[in-house]
């Protein structure tokens, strides 16, 4: 098990793809920014060098099935195709798994992670070291995704201009799905901004202190709201409301002062 050989592999499989399509670029881009996240979490856990590479692999890998989607779609949407499915699929029933580990002792650890990382929650998981690695790779893809949606462009990963996002309402059944300290589930999000609120109260599924270090220091929460300008007022108010009540929820976790 070694992440560099692994890498190399996962370089080949990427020029099957076009690295010029905006959104194939950012996923590559969030690919290797998933791995970053996952060592820091994993430093900073203090967990051992093979839980690491094991862990760093599986954040290669985790999102594979993602470039066959927007070959095929163009699209992030899950309706177009489960990309955690089609990723396993690829990885375990058509047996590319070898070109990136060797040998088979760690196949049950990354053929769950993967195929449950973009689940609402995590089920059934009766393993520890299983639940630790899809535990792992849940917190370090949200991480990452923080920062796509500070630096990338919202057309590409949500499909409106900024502006025309700050005009949009949030749903009632959004909004108040927040204050019951839940995720947003995708069958729920009618608007652009259903999707943005989905984007920052995904912190409800973080599993480890480290990831909310990691949120804190960052200022994720704040930057992510502040980075659209709410011109419809209902809208502002609520991201306002919502602001407080995820702070205090972050905070309660990183042992810092309430809001």
């Amino acid at each position: 098990m070694n992440y560099t050989d692994a890498k190399n592999e996962f370089e080949h499989y990427l020029d099957g793809y076009d690295r010029n399509n905006d959104k194939v670029r950012l996923k590559i881009i969030h690919t290797y920014g998933v791995v970053h996240d996952m060592e820091e979490i994993c430093h900073r856990m203090a967990l051992s060098p093979e839980d690491t590479e094991l862990a760093k692999i599986i954040a290669l890998l985790h999102d594979i099935g993602r470039f066959e989607q927007l070959k095929r779609f163009d699209s992030f949407e899950p309706a177009t195709m489960d990309h955690a499915a089609y990723g396993v699929q690829v990885l375990f029933e058509e047996g590319m798994i070898r070109r990136f580990v060797p040998e088979n002792q760690w196949d049950d650890v990354i053929h769950t992670a993967i195929a449950l990382h973009s689940n609402f929650k995590l089920e059934n998981i009766s393993n520890p070291r299983t639940l630790l690695h899809a535990r792992l790779i849940r917190d370090a893809d949200k991480l990452d995704n923080c920062r796509v949606k500070l630096v990338d462009s919202t057309s590409t990963f949500i499909n409106v201009s900024e502006e025309e996002l700050g005009t949009q309402s949030i749903t009632q059944k959004v909004y108040e799905t927040v204050f019951k300290n839940k995720c947003i589930l995708s069958a729920d999000r009618v608007t652009q901004m259903d999707y943005w609120v989905s984007y920052i109260v995904y912190f409800f599924d973080i599993n480890f202190k480290e990831s909310f270090d990691i949120i804190a220091e960052n200022d994720y929460l704040n930057r992510i709201i502040d980075r659209i300008s709410y011109s419809n007022p209902v809208t502002k108010e609520q991201m306002e409301n919502i602001r407080v009540y995820m702070q205090n929820f972050i905070n309660s976790h990183t042992n810092s002062q309430s809001f």
